[in-house]
Order: C-alpha cells, then sequence, then structure tokens
C-alpha cells in the first residue's frame, strides 16, 4: 500500500479510537448507568462501519495483536496500529478531562470490594470474547467481506460485557481505553492501565488460539468451496470443533447471566442477550451455536442434528455452564444466588419458563434451519429471544430458559448452602418446550418438509 492509503488507515484508527475513548469518559462522568454501555457499544459499532473499509477497524491495541497472532496482519502495521490507538486513547481522555474540568477526573480501579486479580479476569475473558468475534466474524475465511453483521456482532461484545464485567472493573476490555483513562488521572493514581493491558493481551493471544482451534482451515492454505455467487462455504467441521465451540459459546453466556445477576445490573436481560447474540455471530458456521440444550433437542426433532451429535453438544453446554457458573462466583468473592427466587409459585414459575423457552427454540428452528435461512439477521433474532424473556419473566422464574444457565446456577448455589433439584424441573420443563416448539414448527412451515427438501445442516446453515 502506498503513503495515501497508510495515511488513511492510521487517521481511521485515531478518529474510531479517540471518539470510543471520547464517549466512555463521557459516560462515566455524566453518570449513565442504565444507557451508557449501549453508548459505548453502539459507537464502536458505527464506527466500524464506517471505517472498517479503510482501516479495518480495529480500534484496540487487544484487537490488531490478536490479528498479529492469527496471521491476519503484518507485525509491523500491528505495531503502528497500536500506538496510534494508544495515543488516540490518550488525547480523547484528556480532551473530556479538559472538557468537564479536572475535578471531575475518575480513577481506573477495581471496584469496591473486587481485587485487583478479579478485575484482571474479567478484563481477559471479555477481551478474549471481542478479539474472537472480531477473528470470526471479520476475518475468518468463512465470513471476512461476506456479510454485513460484523459491526454490531462486535460492538455489542461492549453491552455483553459493560454491565456484567464493568460492575468488578470498569469495564475497559482495551489497553487504549484503559491506558488513556488512567493517564488522564494520574495524579489521582496509575496502576491499573498497565495491568489491566497485560491481561487483555493474554485475552487476545487466547482469541487467536481458540479461533483456530474452532476453524482449523485457518492454520493452513486451504481455499473454501463457494457457493454459486461466489461466497465460501463452511467446511464441515469435525466434531471436536463443533464442541469447542459449544463449550465457549456457552461459557460466555453463563458468564454473562451471573456477572449481571450478582453485579445488580440496570440492563441484565439485554448484557445477556448481547452475547448470545455475538456468539451465535461468531460461531453460527462453526457449530450451529446452539448454546442451548433445550435448542439442540428441538434441532434434533427437527432432523436437523444426530441424536449421537446432539448428546455430545448437550454434556459440553452443560460442562461450560457450570464451569462459568464456578467462575462468577470466583469473581464475586463466593456469591451466589438461586434459580428460583421463591417470589412466585412453582406454576407461574413452570409456565414462564415453558412459554419463553417455546419462543427462543422456535425463533432459532423458523430462522436458522429453514431452506432459506436469514443471512444477516440470525443472530439478532434468536439472541433477542433473550431480552423478550429476561424481561417479561426474570422476575417470576429468572429467564434462564436453558438447561445449561439452570444447571449451571444450581451447581454454584450448593457452594452457598442451596439445593441441586431446582434446575431438574427447570431442564424438564425447557426440554419439553424445546420439543413442543419443534412440533408448532411442523405445523406452521410445512412446507420445509417436503420431500424436495435441500435444506443444509443447521450447523451450516447461518451463513
Amino acid at each position: 500500500m502506498g503513503e495515501a492509503a497508510a495515511g488513511a488507515r492510521y487517521a481511521s484508527e485515531f478518529i474510531g479510537t479517540f471518539l470510543l475513548v471520547f464517549t466512555v469518559g463521557c459516560n462515566v462522568i455524566t453518570g449513565q448507568a442504565v444507557w451508557g454501555g449501549v453508548s459505548i457499544a453502539c459507537v464502536l459499532t458505527v464506527m466500524i462501519y464506517a471505517l472498517g473499509k479503510s482501516s479495518g477497524g480495529n480500534f484496540n491495541p487487544a484487537v490488531s495483536v490478536a490479528l498479529g497472532v492469527a496471521g491476519k496482519m503484518q507485525w509491523g502495521e500491528v505495531g503502528t496500529y497500536c500506538v496510534v490507538q494508544i495515543v488516540a486513547g490518550m488525547a480523547a481522555a484528556f480532551a473530556y478531562v479538559g472538557m468537564f474540568g479536572a475535578q471531575h477526573s475518575f480513577n481506573l480501579q477495581p471496584a469496591p470490594q473486587h481485587q485487583w486479580w478479579q478485575a484482571c479476569l474479567v478484563e481477559l475473558l471479555y477481551t478474549f470474547m471481542l478479539c474472537f468475534v472480531v477473528l470470526n466474524v471479520a476475518c475468518s475465511k468463512v465470513h471476512a467481506g461476506q456479510n454485513q453483521f460484523y459491526g454490531i456482532a462486535i460492538g455489542f461484545v461492549v453491552v455483553a460485557g459493560a454491565y456484567g464485567a464493568g460492575n468488578v472493573s470498569g469495564g475497559c476490555f482495551n489497553p487504549a481505553v484503559a491506558l488513556g483513562l488512567d493517564t488522564a488521572s494520574w495524579w489521582i493514581g496509575f496502576l491499573y492501565g498497565p495491568m489491566y493491558m497485560f491481561f487483555e493481551l493474554i485475552g487476545a493471544v487466547l482469541a487467536a488460539a481458540l479461533f483456530k482451534a474452532c476453524r482449523p482451515e485457518e492454520s493452513d492454505d486451504t481455499e473454501l468451496e463457494t457457493d454459486a455467487k461466489g461466497k465460501p462455504i463452511a467446511p464441515d467441521y469435525e466434531l471436536s470443533s463443533k464442541l469447542l465451540s459449544e463449550f465457549l459459546g456457552t461459557y460466555i453466556l453463563v458468564l454473562t447471566v451471573g456477572l449481571n445477576v450478582l453485579g445488580g445490573s440496570t440492563a441484565g436481560a439485554f448484557s445477556i442477550a448481547a452475547a448470545l447474540m455475538s456468539m451465535i455471530f461468531a460461531l453460527g458456521t462453526c457449530s450451529g451455536a446452539h448454546f442451548n440444550p433445550a435448542v439442540t433437542v428441538a434441532i434434533i426433532c427437527r432432523g436437523k442434528c444426530d441424536v449421537s451429535d446432539g448428546l455430545a453438544y448437550m454434556c459440553t453446554q452443560i460442562v461450560g455452564g457450570i464451569f462459568a457458573a464456578f467462575t462468577y462466583v470466583l469473581i464475586h468473592n463466593g456469591k451466589t444466588f438461586p434459580l428460583n427466587s421463591g417470589a412466585y409459585r412453582w406454576d407461574q414459575v413452570v409456565e414462564a419458563e415453558f412459554v419463553f423457552t417455546f419462543v427462543l427454540c422456535f425463533v432459532v428452528l423458523s430462522v436458522a434451519t429453514v431452506k432459506n435461512p436469514l443471512s444477516e439477521y440470525f443472530g439478532f433474532a434468536i439472541g433477542m429471544c433473550v431480552t423478550v424473556g429476561g424481561c417479561a419473566i426474570g422476575k417470576v422464574s429468572g429467564g434462564s430458559l436453558n438447561p445449561a444457565v439452570s444447571i449451571g446456577i444450581s451447581s454454584s448455589r450448593m457452594l452457598d448452602g442451596g439445593v441441586f433439584w431446582p434446575c431438574l424441573i427447570y431442564t424438564l420443563v425447557e426440554v419439553v418446550a424445546g420439543v413442543c416448539a419443534s412440533v408448532a414448527f411442523s405445523l406452521t412451515q410445512p412446507s420445509e418438509f417436503e420431500k424436495d427438501d435441500e435444506s443444509v445442516p443447521f450447523a451450516k446453515a447461518t451463513p
């Protein structure tokens, strides 16, 4: 590339990172407790759409490092990008301090009652999620340049992390943010910016490694087959790749559930929905991105998943949910929460879980297992089912809608003297809802079962 092209790239990275960090500072200083995370996610999303064609829309040294480790960017360019991004972040931080006044500066540090390692752990985990989503939706051989959902998939990782992890670390997930915020308040203290950066970069390296583990074709010069329109066709991944995909997606989902609940999030359902949406966009072409045993049951009944593979999926999802539950307990100093708060009768709880698990499974079947699946909005349609159910019946049943979530919550609750059995009732109800969703699908969309049905398996249905 020539000098003009290089200048455009670096200017784009500066502008995008500056606006991201400036938006972070303005939201914190003005106290946007409810909408702050959405505001920050949206500025990242729109800048990725606006400037992605120029620079790739990294706006984050961790993302650039992940691209370097994955072989998607030359290391010289990675270094230049990182310098530009960090300078832009510091400039933005001093800009918001100049606008509001030094007396309004805030120090970057873990939230009260949380230790440094807990804050660094959530920074690592959600930086991992961010970089992993970037690699999958914007850089993989399957998706690169072939979709328009990349911006919302990447940007809304911030919604997933901000409302859960933000109550622990402040929610940076970006060395340019961490160093910018810390530098602009250096007279109060300068420690956690560099510390967060170190763990964020570990998350970036981990993301690149697991990206290649999920998608082995990224480790060699394999050329993917293309369809009639010239778009790459996702390979038929080995079961090991699919199970890793299911573990990671379920782990992130259940972790986000627990962090939002224990952190007293003001937008828990939306945050959890965003986590599900982003991971579906990232891994839909790998495993099908079920992340939920009830969904897997519905897809088995639909005839789009072998029983043996489905059982392996469900076991992996449950293990992922349990691991995530013990992670959020560790982050919150051993605190747990019950699956059923006891505020409503069991018949009400059962009805609530059944109806909205049915909604989730029915939408999955309808948008992702049909002859002409949604190509751009499948992740949004499925993910937002959690917003629907979480807001509607979160106070009734907790809005689990997922046996992996239910079992994870009950398993960790036993550490605090709780009982395990409620998750068995939830799981039964959620699985029955998945079966009923497949029946309703067959009744409402009979054309999908005609003999000339040439639809592909769910794992390859999402483009």
